[in-house]
């Protein structure tokens, strides 16, 4: 496994934020806790890791130290992450939910097609999931600390049709077993690629397009590669950040519950950015070359028709949960 060396560097804004909490005492020493993201320093999931991370260094007046790795920069890939917090080889990780379906499906719930059309939806369908994210988590040995959603997704690639033979046999990078299985039934071909190898694939040739946000395409600019972005809006999914529960019980219940305050208060805050992130990404796609496609209603309408057996395949491999959810849900936002 490939390691980083860390510097620590004690600054007078550290020494500070110490000052500035004087409401929870330091009655332990330093924990430091490595965080693990495989994206990169500019995406916006980063950044809001590390204004986290920051925050929780000033609510605790600097006894609990939270250094985030970008990139992927501790080894370990998107769908290793939840394993690898549940074994203590990493104490905290940023997870991508529908990465995890191999360990435990029911967490690709979001990414069960055209089931989740906004931000407001996907929110009352956390209302019902999220407690038996909870459960999973505890499960792998992980508390779940925070959630933030990926925004809008978008169909990245070459070719630029207004119906579904124009995409027939296109080669398409997906990121979950889920996400492949919709793209084969619309009879593209599915290539499951973490997201390191997702460029090098566009590279290649490996592949011609990409199912991903706008955030993504930005990061990998895939202007240098690509010429259209359709906002299919096909799936959802969030990035999870959980602490392992080994790491979790070293913290005092003051500073545990400093925590938690701190996210309840961040969460509203990081998902307005990631709304956020989608407009300005897309903005940047199309200054880069891009074109974005608006998906003709016929096209949506049969993308729909050819997916809509893939929620009953979905509720077969997570169980009977998984149904119950979607039900409450789908009455929840009036679409039972």
């Amino acid at each position: 496994m490939k390691t980083t060396r860390r510097t620590f560097i004690a600054t007078g804004a550290a020494a500070a934020g110490f000052l500035a909490a004087p409401h929870i005492a330091r009655a332990q020493s330093t924990i430091k806790l490595d965080l693990s993201t495989v994206w990169p320093e500019g995406n916006f999931h980063t950044k809001n890791a590390k204004l986290f991370a920051a925050e929780v260094g000033k609510t605790t007046g600097g006894a609990i130290e939270i250094v985030v790795h970008a990139g992927g920069s501790l080894g370990y890939k998107g769908p290793e992450h939840l394993n690898a917090v549940r074994d203590g080889l990493v104490p905290m990780a940023d997870i991508l939910n529908i990465q995890q379906v191999g360990e435990a499906p029911l967490l690709g719930i979001e990414g069960v097609p055209f089931l989740v059309s906004s931000p407001d939806e996907l929110k009352v369908l956390q209302k019902y999931s999220r407690p038996e994210f909870d459960k999973i988590a505890t499960k792998y040995n992980q508390t779940i600390l925070y959630t933030v959603p990926w925004p809008t997704q978008y169909l990245h690639s070459k070719v630029k049709t207004d119906n579904l033979e124009g995409l027939k046999g296109l080669k398409i990078r997906v990121p979950d077993r889920q996400a492949g299985d919709m793209v084969n039934a619309l009879g593209m071909v599915g290539v499951q690629i973490p997201w390191g190898e997702t460029v090098p694939a566009l590279a290649s040739g490996a592949v011609v397009g990409v199912t991903t946000s706008s955030v993504s395409g930005v990061d990998g600019k895939f202007w240098e590669f690509l010429k259209y972005f359709y906002r299919t809006n096909h799936v959802w999914s969030s990035q999870i950040v959980t602490i392992n529960n080994d790491s979790w019980k070293k913290i005092s219940p003051a500073h545990q519950k400093a925590i938690m305050d701190l996210v309840a208060k961040l969460e509203p805050e990081f998902w307005s950015v990631s709304i956020e992130a989608d407009k300005a990404s897309s903005k940047r796609l199309i200054e880069g070359g891009m074109e974005l496609v608006e998906v003709p209603a016929t096209l949506l309408k049969e993308m729909r028709e050819k997916t809509a057996s893939l929620e009953q395949a979905f509720i077969g491999r997570a169980g009977a949960i998984a149904g119950d959810i979607i039900s409450k849900y789908r009455k929840d936002i009036g679409r039972a």
